[in-house]
């Protein structure tokens, strides 16, 4: 087996000791995929085999998913200390890619100074108004209070009903292996949702951040994400917007691995 198809397994410790899984394919400049609510290291495997021929690519468990262990209390500078213990495995540097409430991970990161030398995001779920779209005080309450109650399963009905998935839909998911697996990380709902804050794009924050990023939407996806997107790469000293042509927010690795490749090799 080749060093571009090999996947390396390891651990890193992060700031407060937690232990956070991650996996490493390739060889080459160092990559590291961040995910969305809900993702694990394996969901981004896909992308991160077409990356691995050009790359060396580091995909991980965010805190309390799959193999990495999930410290109280929760905060958003111990995910920004976990996604630095995973770049000091790339030997201190990386280009670094987020996708969706990862998107904003990695954005905080950034300012936070960890050392990403380029960075791509893919539709960051921010509004561009306090009216469009924000979601409701009274959603985000009882979600917390659903995960707090260890009600994990209910928790993960009520974010997929808040995202638009048909309860019809829903339903026939809890049939399914897939619920299992998604259930034992709805509790990280809670952790996404408190890296979004308010859910405004952050134009004051984004304004400092000098690193060169790449802002990414699929033509396909709805409106006020797309708003969003051109929000954020307007926001950026050094930002520039690409549109993938009908693309929604499940982008398909293969339409989005060429533009990183082109990106990140710039």
């Amino acid at each position: 087996m080749d060093n571009m198809s090999r996947t390396r397994s390891s651990r890193a410790k992060s700031g407060d000791g937690t232990l956070i899984a991650y996996e490493q394919r390739g060889e080459g400049p160092p990559v590291v995929l961040v995910g969305g609510a809900l993702c694990t290291a394996a969901s981004d495997a896909p992308l991160a085999a077409l990356l691995a021929p050009q790359f060396s690519v580091f995909t991980y468990d965010r805190r309390g998913r799959g193999a990495s262990g999930d410290t109280a209390p929760y905060s958003v500078e111990r995910e920004i200390e976990d996604l630095a213990a995973v770049i000091a495995q790339a030997d201190g540097g990386a280009f670094v890619h987020g996708m969706s409430s990862g998107a904003e991970l990695v954005l905080r990161a950034a300012t936070a100074g960890l050392p990403i030398t380029q960075l791509s995001v893919y539709e960051p779920p921010f509004v561009t108004s306090a009216t469009a779209g924000a979601e409701p005080a009274a959603y985000v309450g009882r979600l917390r209070d659903l995960v707090a109650q260890g009600r994990r399963g209910d928790a993960l009905a009520l974010f997929l009903t808040e995202v638009g998935t048909p309860a019809e839909a829903i339903e026939g998911m809890r049939q399914t292996p897939m619920w299992a697996e998604l259930e034992a990380v709805a509790h990280t709902l809670a952790y996404d949702h408190e890296i979004m804050g308010a859910g405004l794009v952050p134009v004051d924050r984004l304004r400092g951040l000098q690193t060169r990023v790449m802002v990414v939407d699929g033509g396909a996806s709805p409106a006020w994400l797309r708003e969003a997107a051109r929000a954020v790469a307007d926001a950026l000293p050094h930002g520039r917007h690409r549109t993938l042509t009908g693309q929604t927010h499940e982008v398909a690795p293969q339409v989005l691995a060429p533009l990183l490749t082109e990106f990140f090799a710039a």
